[in-house]
């Protein structure tokens, strides 16, 4: 492995990154890849991975160059895979098209991969470099990194809130916090996500759909409640599976009947936990090895707080609403008791404000959450 070229190499790669974020929302349970093959400054090739099971970014991109690609350099965000899956491996399409040099954004932390495709490479002669806009190819593909780290999906807390932190009137009106482009945001991040999840509270007060409603249309999540008693009404609208599939969480103690009602009905019940409430950190194994691999929550005040508690959210994202509601029973984005010191709130770090219509968006990452290649 060797320096990278500079601005070069970060020009093309930034293509590359363009390339794929554009399949943001469509290729889950793999990842999001974009590839460019470039000779003397020109572009003969791009592509991107476009969802799980069609041909791979290189694959694209390296078919557009056709026999020009002798001798050129490849540029792939995320390392090429050197099995074979539901496709052939990447690194022997780029040897059989005599590719010079590649340059990756990072290495695959999946294990079937995990170095073994920068190796193949290198042993077929090819000048291989890794680690150019690295943090930016880490961070494109957070929740797939998380997912093949610890097994569990990406957790982002989502709310929308007041300048003074409120979600609601002490009545529980909330329509609306924010504006229409935050809550066009939110169905974007729908998309985005494999699951969304909310509480019990949340499905009773608002009987929400959880769906997407973009105007260019979009893939609706899995819905995921976490229901203790399995209080869900049948009637309610995440007991319709007819536009997403619902999954329900509850705890040993909920009612069998109830259960195979819902059941009946087309939603799952699983029960993940003991007592008078659900085992966070189980629901989120749980998915995990159903392979989501992102999670939007979003729930009420009490259910951010435990998950916060328990140091299972990865992501923070706040809608702020240039209003002040006031009001000491008005609900806030995150109760329960609170820690009694400052000193042990919950900080933020790589920290992004951006406006969004008439509100600003802040993203953040808790500092629980580490360095994303988990080091």
């Amino acid at each position: 492995m060797t320096q990278h070229r500079g601005t070069t190499d970060e020009k093309w790669m930034d293509l590359a990154l363009h390339l794929a974020e554009t399949t943001r929302g469509q290729t889950s349970p793999n990842p999001m890849v974009g590839a460019v093959v470039v000779k003397e400054g020109r572009v003969l090739g791009s592509g991107a991975h476009l969802r799980a099971g069609a041909p791979h970014a290189e694959v694209y991109a390296l078919d557009l160059a056709g026999e020009e690609a002798q001798g050129s350099t490849l540029y792939v965000t995320l390392e090429p895979c050197n099995h074979r899956g539901r496709t052939p491996p990447c690194t022997e399409r780029a040897i059989a098209a005599g590719v010079k040099r590649v340059v990756i954004g990072t290495l695959d932390p999946d294990e079937r991969v995990s170095g073994s495709g920068e190796r193949r490479l290198q042993e077929a002669g090819i000048e291989v470099e890794e680690g150019v806009l690295r943090n930016r190819c880490l961070e494109l593909n957070e929740a797939y990194f998380h997912h093949r780290r610890t097994g569990r999906p990406f957790v982002i807390l989502k709310s929308a809130v007041t300048l003074d932190g409120k979600t609601a009137t002490p009545t529980g009106d909330s329509r609306w916090v924010t504006g229409e482009a935050a809550r066009e945001r939110v169905h974007q991040m729908r998309h985005w996500c494999d699951a969304v999840m909310i509480g019990s509270g949340t499905a009773l007060r608002d009987r929400p759909r959880l769906t997407v409603r973009l105007p260019s249309g979009g893939r609706n999540p899995l819905r995921v409640l976490l229901d203790s008693r399995l209080r869900l009404p049948l009637d309610a609208p995440l007991a319709d599976v007819g536009e997403a599939s619902t999954w329900v969480f509850c705890t040993d103690e909920a009612d069998g009947e109830k259960e195979r009602a819902l059941a009946a009905k087309g939603v799952r019940v699983i029960r993940a936990g003991k007592g008078p409430r659900v085992d966070l950190e189980a629901v989120l194994n749980i998915l995990g090895q159903e392979g989501v691999l992102s999670v939007l929550a979003e729930c009420g005040g009490e259910l951010n707080a435990s998950l916060l508690e328990e140091g299972l959210v990865d992501k923070v994202v706040f809608f702020v609403a240039p209003k002040l509601l006031g009001g000491k029973n008005s609900p806030t984005a995150v109760e329960g008791t609170g820690p009694d010191r400052m000193s042990r709130a919950v900080e933020l770090s790589r920290l992004h404000v951006e406006s969004v219509g008439e509100d600003w968006c802040v993203t953040g990452y808790p500092e629980k959450t580490k360095d994303l290649s988990g080091n």
